[in-house]
């Protein structure tokens, strides 16, 4: 019997009892709903990659048998455990060989070659204000903790990570040339390094609200920024024939405060940071016994209790390195056209649902929604799998001779120099964001267009077996809520064609501003899992799980004799999940989905269709005032 009213608690009144009983894998931080699914894919594939070895089957996709290669590979354990800390020794001495910056300067393209990271990051993306063409960007460097709040005085979380990931360090750095004494000040460094740049860099709020990542600067400006960088040095091994106009700057005060963490007096700090990092990045792919240190921080952070096996790893990573291939795959083989075309229907039916809800929208003028409504016309659908493997593969390779480390390296090369020859060719509208073996779907503002892999179109989201009504509650609400990221406080700011601009009318953005204000108020603060909701990180997930259940609502109303019960259960379904303490306090502080409870919970309350369905009145838990229930799109 169930121990909980679903008036009170929907969320574990359809699967309170599944949690109870569920045990999460223990190399895993999380099990139910998106990582059942996920482990499920993970297991028909690695059995399939067993069975294309030993030629039980065959396939025809191309670039499998690259993908295969390089399983075996990471299989090899004996030959990596051989050549121990060796694959990097070489790149660790170069950086250890640095006296000063003119130093780093005059090995620059020495550092491009190796693929060794300066002080910052770089690379191309969509330019947001013209979707057609690629722009320069850049970024500072990373932090070791989540984010920068972990940084705080007297956070003791942030103090415990650090903890953790200097006693890794050290571990690691024991399997050096280094003495005990340099380990320890390298490690220090390491820390002090870091803790400058934390003062820096952009907060995971800060990047939540991602059109601020648009802040073009010419040249002059980026290169007086990065002094003593050379920065036009860089540029111009980047690019020796024809250089970029200019930089878009997704991290600028990072990049304008640059000289508060890089200077001759703090060369040393960063000289000890980029070899520890270096280090403990290259640790992932060597000895069993590196591999193993190299996870500690990681686990720390989600308390996994142990890692994936030697096969599960290898199977992670070639799908990583392969992930286009692999999808295809995955997609030719296990999704079938006939589901192919029932869901691209339904996404069709969820547009068309949009454009009438956008046309009775009652805080809109008619010129905004005519501009909503083409918005919503333009959307690609990319179901499934992509029909082509992308030219990069067929520049990566497998060298059989050379290491696990020293062959994934060179391909990251490969894939970063692809990435920056962009730069002056036309945007490919073509290109997929996510392989078809991934769990997940995904909507991209420069693109206006929808990613759903094959792999998420799997119970509970989606079967033709379903009922239209648990279909709707389940993969229908998630198309929802991905064309509902055209309109949500970041989405909105981009046109039909995925340029940055304001189609809005003044008194229309204002209006809608304070319905996502609204929703900030009504998650903010909420205690859950160890901590808090930050409303203002989680507002635009929040924003288009409302709009995906509202378009949704809509059709159901359209069916004849509509089951809303089997709706509201399914959307509580796909939520589903059991999570170790450490990963669940992690997400609720860095994440901008908020907690799956919540996800479940918090929405169901602001529609009318929810109270009609289950009965639920004042004297319930899972009921809000009338005039406090939100519904933007």
């Amino acid at each position: 019997m169930n121990k909980v009213r679903i008036q009170d608690d929907l969320y574990n009144y359809v699967n309170g009892e599944w949690i109870e009983k569920a045990v999460i894998p223990a190399d895993k931080a999380r099990t139910g709903g998106f990582s059942d699914l996920d482990q499920g894919v993970e297991k028909v594939l690695m059995q399939d990659f067993k069975d294309l070895i030993e030629g039980k089957i065959s396939t025809d996709i191309e670039k499998m048998d690259d993908a295969l290669r390089l399983y075996k590979k990471i299989l090899d354990a004996k030959r990596r455990e051989e050549d121990g800390i060796k694959p990097v020794l070489k790149t660790l001495e170069l950086i250890d060989s640095l006296k000063d910056v003119k130093d780093l300067n005059d090995n620059i393209e020495t550092f491009v070659e190796k693929g060794i990271n300066f002080p910052f990051y770089y690379g191309v993306d969509t330019d947001m204000q013209n979707a057609k063409k690629y722009s320069f960007v850049m970024i500072g460097p990373q932090i070791i903790l989540p984010d920068t709040t972990y940084y705080a005085d007297g956070n003791e979380m942030g103090a415990r990570l650090l903890n953790v990931y200097k006693d890794m360090a050290l571990k690691i750095l024991a399997y050096t040339p280094l003495s005990k004494l340099d380990q320890e000040k390298y490690i220090e460094n390491t820390l002090a390094f870091d803790k400058l740049v934390s003062k820096s860099v952009k907060s995971q709020l800060e990047w939540s609200n991602y059109v601020t990542m648009y802040n073009p600067k010419d040249i002059e400006e980026v290169s007086s920024d990065l002094n003593p960088f050379d920065f036009k040095k860089l540029l111009n091994c980047l690019y020796p024939d024809k250089k970029p106009e200019k930089v878009i700057v997704y991290d600028p005060r990072a990049i304008k405060e640059f000289k508060n963490y890089f200077n001759e007096e703090t060369f040393s700090l960063f000289k000890n940071w980029l070899y520890v990092k270096t280090l403990i990045y290259a640790s992932r792919y060597l000895s069993e016994d590196l591999y193993e240190l190299s996870s500690i921080y990681q686990k720390a952070m989600t308390g996994i209790a142990a890692s994936p096996s030697l096969e599960k790893r290898a199977y992670l990573l070639t799908s990583q390195c392969y992930s286009q291939p692999i999808g295809i795959y995955y997609g030719r083989k296990y999704f079938g056209e006939e589901a192919k075309k029932d869901v691209v229907n339904l996404v069709k039916k969820i547009i068309e649902t949009y454009k009438l809800r956008m046309k009775k929208n009652t805080f809109l003028e008619e010129t905004t929604k005519a501009k909503a409504i083409e918005k919503l016309s333009t959307i690609e659908i990319k179901m499934g799998y992509p029909d082509f493997i992308p030219e990069i593969y067929n520049k990566i390779t497998i060298d059989d001779k050379a290491s696990l480390y020293e062959t994934l390296m060179n391909n990251q090369k490969i894939v970063e120099k692809d990435n920056r020859d962009k730069l002056f060719k036309e945007v490919d509208r073509k290109e997929w964001l996510m392989p078809g073996h991934m769990v997940n779907a995904c909507y991209d503002p420069t693109k206006n267009d929808i990613t759903f892999p094959a792999a998420i179109l799997q119970k509970p989201f989606y079967s033709i077996d379903q009922k239209v009504e648990e279909n709707l509650g389940g993969i229908g609400a998630v198309i929802g809520h991905e064309i509902s990221h055209a309109f949500d406080n970041n989405g909105a700011h981009f046109d039909a064609y995925g340029n940055l601009a304001n189609w809005w009318s003044e008194k229309d953005f204002k209006a809608f501003e304070a319905l996502t204000e609204d929703m900030v108020k009504q998650w903010d603060g909420i205690e859950v899992n160890g901590g808090k909701v930050n409303g203002k990180l989680v507002v635009s997930e929040n924003i288009a799980d409302n709009g995906g259940m509202g378009v949704t609502i809509e059709i159901m109303h359209t069916l004849k004799n509509p089951d809303f019960k089997a709706y509201f259960i399914n959307w509580a379904r796909i939520w589903c999940m059991k999570a170790r303490p450490e990963y669940l306090l992690t997400l609720l502080n860095t994440d901008v989905h908020s907690p799956a409870i919540l996800r479940a919970n918090m929405q169901v309350r602001n529609f009318n269709e929810w109270y009609e369905a289950f009965d639920v009145c004042s004297s319930d838990k899972m009921y809000i005032e009338e005039d406090k229930r939100i519904s933007i799109w």
